[in-house]
């Protein structure tokens, strides 16, 4: 990109600043001057993302709604408006739905989804006037039917559904709302299934692009939607996810 990048001097919220995902978005938003307040719930690995980068940090749970307010109130009470949120909040359950408990369901939708819808209202309310960009994570996982995805699966199809319908909502105020669906990827969340040799092997041999994603994969993505460059993309859903959800790979016979 040629000149000052379109994303300097703007003011951002990360959600879920702290894990793998969050905090690449924060080095990235960071290192072309954009104003950050990241959020999570480790008051160590945020003060590390403060000593480090440029950020303002803010502890929290994404999952209480009152608190994602908070943060989205302390960003426009600093830099005088929000130009976007990013909710990188998340959970990984991976049981049939005969083993579910009533209290890991519960749990998992309120940490994928509850914690996105309060991003879309916070973000939403904050933006009404100046317009921006809400981008949520949702996952390969609600797009194609995976064994003992069912709750998770469940969790991120209804992140694509508040995806859809907010951003036919608030496109006349200027809000775009997005989403990246990821496959398997590895981050500190995932780590007790990469870290297995034959899990790794076979969670590897279900993405056709034959590796699984790094951070920077799904980063540089929602980077890119939270930036005035895609400020003609709306109610879209990008799988960045080695062609998972939609690619069949080759067998080898």
């Amino acid at each position: 990109m040629d000149g000052a990048s379109t994303i300097e001097g703007k003011s951002y919220v990360i959600l879920g600043a702290t894990g793998g995902i969050g905090s690449d978005v924060a080095r990235k938003l960071a290192a072309q001057g954009a104003n950050l307040v990241v959020g999570g719930r480790d008051a160590e690995r945020l003060g590390e993302l403060a000593r480090t980068l440029d950020v303002r940090p803010y502890r929290l749970d994404a999952t209480t709604s009152g608190e994602v307010d908070s943060i989205v109130s302390a960003t426009v009470d600093a830099y005088g408006r929000l130009d976007g949120i990013v909710n990188c909040v998340g959970s990984m359950l991976l049981k049939p739905a005969h083993l579910t408990s009533d209290e890991e369901w519960d749990e998992t939708l309120t940490v994928n989804l509850k914690s996105a819808f309060s991003a879309v209202r916070a973000g939403a309310r904050a933006m009404m006037k100046t317009g921006g960009s809400i981008v949520l994570v949702s996952s390969a996982a609600a797009r194609v039917g995976l064994a003992n995805h069912e709750a998770i699966g469940a969790a991120k199809a209804g992140v694509i559904g508040l995806v859809l319908s907010a951003a036919a909502t608030y496109a006349r105020a200027g809000i775009r709302v997005n989403a990246v669906a990821p496959g398997m990827v590895r981050t500190p969340l995932t780590a007790h299934i990469v870290e297995n040799e034959h899990a790794e092997r076979a969670s590897v041999a279900m993405h056709p692009s034959g590796r699984l994603g790094e951070p920077s994969d799904i980063s540089s993505a929602i980077t890119w939607l939270l930036s005035p460059e895609a400020s003609w993309v709306n109610g879209q859903v990008f799988g960045v996810d080695g062609g998972l959800s939609t690619v069949r790979a080759r067998v080898k016979v």
